[in-house]
């Protein structure tokens, strides 16, 4: 346990009350002086405190924890992580994430003369923002890396573009999930090389013609929702049923994420029961594939991303895998885009710390700076805690994905990765809110980055499967692959040895365990924060580790942001900054 206190607190309250009382004696004079002045000549008294934008800091170079996967796992993507680091903080960047957002998606379903196009028209801050998403290696480079280290590389790259942009991090996450799916068929490995590429082509045209691709999923349907089993689309082959057979499609999406992309994955029923497809959105002739948008979501949050309502009529889709395997197929994918997610919010609770220790550590109330006040700087603290446990969390799961040859490496990863997407998209809402509170009421204002922060961090727990979706397959993994957390407890017992909190929270998950049947969100919450808590001891300065020892596994936090007490706030705050 770590005690640390403030001495210099009494010293700073004394100051300003001798400022008071020195600004009453003068009071008389100045108001006298004021009275000789001709206030119609003045020019209005200049203001001082005000805190310029976060701009033109590299988000990457700073980063202690992301700094140090590119170091340890893949420092070959050192100079691909600093590019897209200083995109992340520049204004130009910065106007076209809100640009984006600010100008919605527009759906036009007829075309001058009347004939069907269901064309979705975007700002054209959108195509630049994806152009320099997809540019940037941010879809693909977790499967085109010759170097090792490729899928944690590539999380870096997902880590920092969320903090530029959740609406295009929707699209880059669909793509670098669906390449091992699109490789899995031979027939479809002219979609998995330009899904691969790294660019961005807007163009309405057949794959053939494209110099780079995008995926969308067509999933969810308005009587099932999670529940693809539920799914009535049905699937019928045209001529021979088998993998890389072309079957038509009937039914309807209630969720069809990004549909101008060039192609979607999709899942319907065929007689052997629930598969998974390719439908393109251009046939090999030009001609628009038989579906409808019917129309385009109006969201809370990630705006610039255009999620629809479609229908399928006779549809063209390519069968992957075999019939009645179709969630096995989609699931396989579901681990990356989950990770993603995961990934994402541990993005944006790096964004929202960033823009509050920017403004905190510039400005002064009372005399004071603001991350210097005990009470503010054990919300800070706190906060950083909260980023940092996140981080290494995602980052552990995406570097079991760059070993999974290696069997207890892909136990790790399968149970983790809904562990790591329960617990951090849970986290990135209070984050969010309460960066937002640390500045105060211009970060409320629109024309302020963290509004549209706000309206981004609910999502990453809905999409891909909600948090009982989560704690459900947490429960399926140690119903089927119990070996799988003992493979976890193995990694996890190192931090046990030295810690009575680890070990103990460690014993009690090990129990709770063995009846998966019981399994709930409080089991999913104890095991996200003991793999943190491991994880910080194994990469981070020791006063951050055992603060979050001490206030996560500990009786030293309280349920809101900075109530926890004892630990070193400024040594956590010094470890967070960039």
């Amino acid at each position: 346990m770590i005690i640390a206190g403030d001495s210099s607190w009494g010293i700073r309250i004394k100051r300003i009350e001798d400022q008071r009382k020195r600004n009453l004696m003068h009071a008389p004079e100045i108001l006298e002086t004021a009275g000789e002045l001709d206030f119609s000549q003045q020019r209005p008294v200049p203001v001082e405190n005000l805190i310029p934008d976060l701009v033109d800091v590299n988000a990457f170079r700073g980063d202690a924890i992301a700094s140090d996967v590119i170091a340890h796992r893949a420092p070959w993507a050192k100079e691909r992580a600093v590019r897209l680091g200083g995109q992340v903080w520049d204004p130009t960047v910065l106007r076209a994430a809100d640009d984006a957002q600010r100008y919605i998606p527009e759906l036009r379903t007829l075309d001058r003369l009347g004939n069907e196009v269901f064309d979705v028209k975007f700002h054209p801050s959108y195509h630049q923002l994806m152009s320099w998403g997809f540019g940037a290696g941010v879809h693909s480079l977790g499967w085109t890396a010759e170097q090792p280290g490729g899928h944690s590389a590539r999380a870096v790259l997902s880590y920092l573009w969320n903090q530029i942009d959740g609406s295009t991090a929707c699209p880059t996450g669909m793509a670098y999930a669906s390449i091992p799916v699109l490789r899995s068929l031979p027939e479809l490995s002219g979609w998995a090389a330009a899904v691969s590429t790294e660019g961005y082509d807007p163009r309405d045209l057949p794959i053939q013609e494209k110099t780079a691709a995008t995926i969308g999923y067509f999933m969810t349907e308005k009587q099932g929702g999670s529940d693809l089993r539920a799914n009535v689309t049905v699937a019928r082959p045209m001529n021979t049923r088998g993998p890389g057979e072309t079957y038509l499609l009937n039914g309807h999406k209630w969720f069809a994420s990004v549909p101008m992309s060039d192609g979607f994955l999709t899942v319907a029923q065929t007689l052997a029961g629930v598969s998974c497809f390719l439908v393109p959105r251009r046939l090999p002739d030009g001609e628009l594939n038989h579906f409808t948008i019917n129309r385009l979501k109006d969201k809370l949050g990630n705006r610039a991303n255009a999620s629809s309502e479609i229908e399928y009529h006779g549809a063209h889709a390519i069968l992957i895998g075999e019939e009645g395997r179709g969630i096995k197929t989609i699931l396989s994918s579901a681990e990356y885009t989950r990770l993603d997610f995961a990934i994402g919010s541990a993005g944006l609770m790096r964004a929202a710390l960033s823009q509050a220790m920017h403004f905190n550590d510039r400005r002064e109330t009372f005399g004071v700076v603001l991350s210097e006040n005990p009470i503010q700087s054990a919300v800070l603290a706190d906060l950083a805690l909260e980023w940092a446990g996140a981080s290494v969390l995602g980052f552990a799961v995406a570097a079991a994905e760059d070993h999974q040859d290696q069997e207890a490496e892909r136990l790790f990863s399968r149970l983790m990765t809904p562990v790591a997407k329960y617990w951090n998209c849970r986290r990135a809402p209070g984050v969010v809110e309460e960066a937002i509170q640390s500045i105060g009421g211009n970060a409320f204002i629109e024309e302020h980055p963290l509004p549209r922060y706000y309206r981004e961090a609910p999502l990453n727990s809905i999409w891909e499967g909600t948090s009982n979706m989560m704690v459900m397959d947490v429960t399926r993994v140690l119903t089927r692959q119990p070996e799988a957390f003992r493979i976890v407890q193995e990694r996890l017992q190192t931090g046990a040895l030295a810690h009575t909190a680890v070990a103990g929270a460690l014993a009690e998950l090990a129990l709770l365990a063995q009846r998966p049947e019981e399994i709930s969100r409080y089991f999913v919450t104890r095991l996200a924060l003991v793999a943190q808590a491991v994880l910080l001891l194994e990469s981070a300065p020791t006063e951050v580790a055992e603060a979050f020892i001490a206030t996560r596994l500990r009786s030293g936090w309280g349920p809101g942001y900075g109530s926890i007490r004892g630990v070193d706030n400024a040594r956590i705050l010094e470890f967070a900054r960039i």
